[in-house]
């Protein structure tokens, strides 16, 4: 696409141009809908926000506990300091999130869940269990630097990342077409260990007051994407049974699971030895750099999923060539968007729809096609077939505003 999103000399943008074609013996969810067929798919009801609620409410339960516990070791001030130190790195890794999430944004409100669950669920879990098997190891020892070794690199490397992949496991379980590959998993598991570096990036500002430039270097300048890296392993793991069957998560989610705790615990083993210097350098940055450049792929893959499967809608008249060339580039998105500017907010709003509607279309028949089909896909295509229809109208000056 060269220029500026403009409909066709003829006007008819995404009119159908023919019944989609109708081969023989073809299966349930490699068929396109025809507009006879709509009337058959039931209506949905709207979906409740459970899941989010119940997440974001239990975040704030236990980010509460935290915020108690902080403010008794270091009173308001200090906690106050180290709260906004903290949002430092959080905001740059959000913002890194929101840059690999751009082709299908996740929705909202599982995102406030998922970093509400890393601030307070995962936080607290980890918080309590931590002493607690601190405690256990120096009442077993009777030593107190054996029992924090063992903590450093046993007990926290385990804890820490079971309670931040139950929270990615639990939107992946309740939210299932919610994640449709590994950069949805890689994006819920770095909200949640984003949430969860924050408040334990709070904790150390509090508790290392007297050296609070040095670890504020070492955990906020240093490594801010250490957690996301290790919790990464679990959102791959999860993203990939996401395109199996619907029992493959049981085997890859302790698989994800295990990495994680693996670099967790050499991580902090390095601290431990001494050697933090050497196994950053040497294991923690070519580990970044290759999740770095595996996102980047799977970014490129996402376009291309997007184009062969609104390829296939083109085929059956539900959009033009122009239209997949344009939805399937960032830049030809964002002068799509412009264009639509100049005719106004209102065909601005119908062009981002038009753009979420048809890439979660995309995505619906991705879905189907990977095995996971089920009676509800049909029923997301129909609405999601009828935002872009809509849509398109609003923009082209055929709908109403």
């Amino acid at each position: 696409m060269s220029g500026p999103y403009l409909p066709p000399p003829s006007g008819r943008v995404g009119r159908r141009v023919g019944p989609p074609p109708r081969p023989a013996a073809v299966a349930p969810e490699a068929q396109l809908p025809t507009r006879a067929q709509w009337g058959a798919v039931p209506r949905r009801h709207p979906a409740t926000l459970a899941v989010e609620v119940v997440g974001i409410a239990l975040g704030l339960v236990g980010a509460l506990w935290v915020l108690a516990t902080v403010l008794a070791v270091g009173g308001t001030g200090a906690t106050a300091l180290a709260g906004v130190l903290a949002f430092i790195p959080l905001v740059v890794v959000l913002a890194t999130v929101r840059w690999v999430d751009r082709w299908e944004p996740e929705p909202r409100g599982l995102l406030a869940a998922a970093l509400a669950w890393g601030i307070g669920v995962a936080a607290a879990v980890a918080l309590f269990f931590n002493d607690l098997i601190a405690v256990s190891v120096y009442a077993v020892t009777g030593s107190p630097e054996q029992a924090q070794v063992f903590g450093t690199v046993v007990g926290a490397p385990v804890v820490e990342e079971i309670a931040k992949g139950a929270g990615v496991l639990l939107i992946f379980l309740l939210r299932r077409r919610a994640v449709d590959g590994p950069v949805d998993g890689i994006v819920y598991a770095a909200v949640v260990a984003a949430g969860f570096a924050f408040t334990e990036n709070v904790l150390y500002f509090v508790q290392y007051q007297e050296a609070l430039t040095q670890v504020f270097v070492a955990r906020a300048i240093y490594a801010p994407f250490a957690h996301v890296t290790f919790t990464a392993c679990t959102g791959i793991a999860l993203g990939l049974a996401s395109r199996r069957s619907t029992a493959a998560w049981v085997v890859l989610f302790p698989v994800g699971l295990a990495a994680a705790m693996a670099l967790h615990a050499l991580w902090n083993g390095s601290a431990v030895l001494g050697a933090s210097d050497a196994v950053y350098w040497s294991i923690q940055v070519p580990l970044f750099v290759g999740l770095i450049l595996l996102v980047l792929w799977l970014r490129a893959d996402e376009r291309r999923t997007i184009a062969r499967r609104l390829g296939e809608y083109a085929q059956a008249g539900w959009f033009t060539p122009f239209e997949v060339t344009m939805l399937s580039s960032m830049p030809g998105r964002r002068r799509a968007r412009a264009w639509a500017a100049t005719r106004g907010p209102g065909a601005e709003r119908a062009m981002r729809d038009f753009q979420a509607a048809a890439t979660s279309l995309a995505y619906t028949r991705q879905r189907a096609l990977s095995g996971r089909y089920d009676p509800r896909a049909r029923r997301d295509e129909q609405e999601l077939l009828e935002r872009v229809v809509r849509s398109r109208a609003v923009v082209t000056g055929a709908g109403r505003v």
